[in-house]
């Protein structure tokens, strides 16, 4: 009995912490996720050596 007591609060802290973030706006640990200005993202890629946004952009896509 006391084992499904403690599991029912486990779940009831879960989701009372979910739902105070979810009502503050955006979650500020998926802000790493985020793709970040064109220019942020064109840097991203000329410094790993790729081409860059514009010229990856321009080129046409493979057939479909």
């Amino acid at each position: 009995m006391t084992e499904h007591n403690d599991e029912l609060l486990r779940v009831a802290a879960i989701a009372a912490v979910l739902a105070m973030v979810n009502s503050q706006g955006e979650d500020p640990s998926l802000a790493g996720r985020k793709q970040g200005s064109t220019w942020a993202q064109d840097q991203r890629r000329i410094n790993m050596g790729r081409a860059s946004l514009l010229r990856s952009k321009s080129e046409r896509s493979p057939w479909r």
